[in-house]
């Protein structure tokens, strides 16, 4: 008998909520408390390590489910962009990313723990930003939008005027790898019966 494969997504992101809700996908949040601060190394490593840890913690109490984690840093200039401390702090890092190129890199985990399958990847976007004026980012900074964002922005959002171009795939910004997920899910999904949920596979 065919059962509707159970997806468990292992973040709060709004975000990430957003993504597969539009993709058509039924899932329930079982949010992780891995710490994601003591990682070091390489953005991609450090961003497939955080993803890992997450999918890992939940996959524990999660049975026979796909879990899906995601970890996204903003990059530029060898380091990495994390959410703002303060408004002082937003408006720092907007004047970094004001007329240069910088890179968003999203890891991601997919552990089916009916099967043991999994995969641990990450997808990279090139993103250009326009120059931008003091006044520009400081009234973007007073919405308020920028605090809870990694690089103080959200492309889906107000900070959508600053980018001129982008090279990869959009979702990864906002925070989810979606081409690279449904490339991989299938993989993951195979030698077991249930069908899949999401509307680009109907």
């Amino acid at each position: 008998m065919n059962e509707t494969i159970r997806f468990v997504l292992a973040s709060g992101s709004p975000r990430r909520r957003e993504i597969l809700t539009r993709l058509g996908c039924s899932f329930t949040v079982h949010t992780s408390n891995v710490p994601e601060d003591d990682v070091q190394g390489k953005v991609e490593d450090v961003v497939r390590t955080l993803a890992h840890r997450k999918a890992a913690e939940v996959a524990q109490s999660e049975k026979d489910a796909v879990i899906i984690a995601a970890d996204t840093l903003v990059w530029a200039d060898g380091q990495a962009l994390g959410k703002p401390e303060d408004a002082s702090d937003a408006c720092r890092m907007l004047k970094e990313l004001s007329g240069r190129t910088h890179e968003v890199v999203s890891g991601l985990c997919l552990v089916n723990t009916r099967t043991g399958r999994e995969f641990t990847g990450f997808d990279r976007t090139y993103v250009h930003f326009r120059e931008l004026s003091g006044q520009e980012i400081a009234s973007y900074v007073e919405t308020g939008e920028p605090m809870d964002k990694a690089g103080a922005y959200a492309i889906q959002g107000g900070a959508g005027a600053f980018v001129e171009n982008i090279e990869g795939s959009y979702d990864n910004i906002v925070g989810f790898p979606t081409e690279l997920f449904l490339k991989v899910l299938p993989g993951i999904l195979e030698q077991q019966e249930e069908t899949i949920c999401l509307r680009s596979h109907f």
